[in-house]
């Protein structure tokens, strides 16, 4: 497979935050989601990859093209999202969408249309008036619209309702059909992780904590439900204990073992599912 982005012991101090080293690799074709609790430094990454943000160590390759030069040129092959649009309250949604069609040659007018369509988006409203629902909404299709082939996305449907936030997911994966597209999104919302991510990428406190394949992730905590009391000593594996005799680990089947060996009985056992397991990784 081929990469569409490197991070390559990339690190950057803003003021006490230090992010990195962070080392990671995104294949054509994939959607990555980027999780972590508010400031483990999620949009910092993300601004540091556009270059927005310089990094202090490390380098940082986009379709084989560093992207610390002066030939910008990369850029037009990254779709970014951040969480606002700084510096365009006084332009219409129509003035937005001449500014950014220009820059990228691949624009999709029929794609651009048929979001601001179905999110019902008012186009001649400035965008600093609109709601920041509506803001989300115009940046998500503007960004969509500029069909390129890697999509950083910062957050994008925090300020969605519910029923516009599946609107646009239902456009993600549509538009990750068309070909060989690559997603790298920053999320909180297990509506995404869900039904869009190939991995999952950990970060906490600017350090990456793991990267993992979703559907495997799912089926890597297992809870058992024992017919005695728990040992005082921990299991393998072990993450969470709850009374004397439910206790969940990482490592289910080093965990069975053990039972066998100790001659612990067990009358119950069941995967946490993904949900729990974000939420233990989060911890």
């Amino acid at each position: 497979m081929t990469a569409s982005l490197e991070v390559l012991s990339v690190e950057k101090k803003i003021e006490d935050f230090l992010l990195g080293p962070i080392n990671l690799t995104l294949e054509a074709g994939t959607v990555t989601a980027l999780v972590g609790n508010n400031g483990a430094g999620k949009s910092t990454l993300l601004k540091t990859i556009m270059q927005l943000a310089r990094q202090d160590m490390g380098e940082i390759i986009v379709f084989g093209s560093n992207t610390n030069q002066d030939d910008e040129s990369w850029k037009k092959q990254i779709a970014y999202q951040p969480q606002t649009l700084m510096g365009c309250d006084s332009f219409t949604g129509n003035e937005l969408k001449v500014l950014f069609s220009k820059w990228y040659p691949n624009w999709d007018d029929n794609w651009f249309g048929n979001m601001v369509d179905t999110f019902e988006i008012p186009m001649n409203k400035k965008y600093g008036k609109l709601s920041q629902g509506n803001q989300q909404k115009l940046l998500a299709s503007l960004t969509l619209s500029k069909n390129a082939q890697l999509l950083i996305l910062d957050e994008p449907t925090a300020h969605m309702d519910i029923v516009s936030k599946r609107k646009y997911t239902d456009f993600l994966i549509e538009w990750m059909e068309r070909e060989e597209k690559t997603i790298f999104i920053s999320t909180h919302q297990m509506e995404d992780i869900r039904k869009l991510a190939d991995y999952l990428i950990f970060i906490n406190r600017g350090q990456m904590a793991g990267k993992f394949e979703k559907d495997k992730l799912a089926q890597q905590y297992k809870r058992f439900w024992l017919a005695e009391d728990l040992p005082p000593v921990s299991i393998p594996g072990e993450i969470e204990r709850k009374g004397l005799r439910t206790v969940t680990t990482h490592l289910p089947i080093e965990a069975e073992a053990y039972f066998l060996k100790a001659g612990i009985n067990w009358h119950a056992e069941e995967y946490i599912g993904l949900e729990e397991a974000v939420t233990y990784l989060l911890k």
